[in-house]
Parts: structure tokens; C-alpha cells; sequence
């Protein structure tokens, strides 16, 4: 039990780390929380600093759900293509993702979460994220709006993982990461109703 709370707690705070911000003070030498959207994830870091610096958010930001995880899962001893994760596996991916969104490092002031969700579900439900990711980005293009991109992923995640192999400990995993990343993006769906949201 208490191995399992320590790995919990490293998990989250490297998932804290606020790469976007530090990105963005690195090469502008500015503080992302004040332009733009405020967010500091790689949307709002291309919108202000730029597409390298935004690719470098994203990747980065996706390998710290992906890595924790799948340190876990091989230490744990399953495999990819695992139909009901261990109960270690999810919290560690969980806990990537809430300290992204609530990082101790910005005043709990973190990012919406999809980059670092997208990283920890490949590990534990690879082929739903894979489709899901498509239907991002499917979303983006003909819905005009990366938030619409987003919440596309964060529905469709749940539903087919759910489709492929029912209501396993995954999927209710899947459920509540998908949630975090709707309730995260409240005032994007609040913009989009009154048709103000930026691309």
C-alpha cells in the first residue's frame, strides 16, 4: 500500500510539470497564464509563442502520461493490449493527469489535460486512443475549433474502449478522464454556444 501511494504521488508530479509555461518563458521569455487563453497547453503555446515551441508542449506533454504509465505497466507485468488495466496502472495514469490540470508548480492553475490523457490511455486502451485521436481530428477540421476536437475525444474514448471490451476498470477510468477533460473545457463550450470560441 504504501509503495503503491509513492508511485501514485510521483506520477502526479511529474505530471505536473508545467512544460507549456516553461516553454514559453524559455523562448519569449513571458509568462503563457497572461496572453491568450491563459491555458498552458500546446493550443494556447502556438497561439502565442509558435508551432515549434507549441509541437515541443505537445510531445512533451503527451510523454508524461505515456511514460509513468508504461514504466508501471511493464514493472507490473501486463501488456498493451490489456483488457482490464490493474487498478496501480489507472491510478498512476489518473494521476498524470490531474497534476496537468491542477500542477502544484502554477497554484493548481494547470491546462485542460487532453495531450496528457491521450499519453496514459495509449498505454491502457492503445486502440481506442488511436481511434479516438482520429475523430480529433476529424472534429478540428469540420467543427473549426481544437475544443471541438476535444471534448470529440473526450466522448468517444469511453465509448469505444466500452464497444471493444465492455465496462471494464479501464473504461470507468476512460470515463472519468473524459469528464476531466469536459469539465476542464466548461468556458470553451460556454464560447462555442454563443458562437465566440477562438480556432
Amino acid at each position: 500500500m504504501f509503495r503503491a501511494v509513492i508511485v501514485v504521488l510521483i506520477a502526479f508530479w511529474i505530471g505536473a510539470i508545467p512544460f507549456g509555461y516553461i516553454i514559453a518563458k524559455k523562448s519569449k521569455g513571458i509568462n503563457i497564464q497572461e496572453y491568450g487563453s491563459g491555458n498552458i497547453g500546446s493550443t494556447n503555446v502556438r497561439r502565442v509563442v509558435g508551432k515549434k515551441e507549441a509541437l515541443q508542449t505537445q510531445v512533451l506533454d503527451i510523454g508524461k502520461g505515456l511514460l509513468p504509465t508504461l514504466v508501471v505497466m511493464q514493472l507490473e507485468g501486463n501488456n498493451w493490449l490489456t483488457t482490464g488495466a490493474d487498478q496501480l496502472i489507472l491510478l498512476v495514469a489518473f494521476a498524470t493527469i490531474l497534476g496537468h490540470d491542477f500542477t502544484p508548480f502554477l497554484r493548481f492553475k494547470g491546462g485542460k489535460g487532453v495531450n496528457t490523457t491521450v499519453g496514459a490511455c495509449l498505454v491502457v486502451a492503445p486502440i481506442a486512443t488511436i481511434i479516438a485521436t482520429i475523430i480529433y481530428y476529424v472534429g478540428k477540421k469540420l467543427g473549426k475549433h481544437v475544443s471541438v476536437g476535444s471534448l470529440l475525444i473526450a466522448i468517444s474514448l469511453p465509448l469505444l474502449y466500452f464497444l471493444q471490451h465492455g465496462s471494464t476498470n479501464t473504461f470507468f477510468f476512460l470515463v472519468g478522464a473524459g469528464f476531466l477533460i469536459v469539465l476542464r473545457h466548461k468556458s470553451n463550450i460556454s464560447r462555442l454556444i454563443a458562437g465566440r470560441e477562438n480556432q
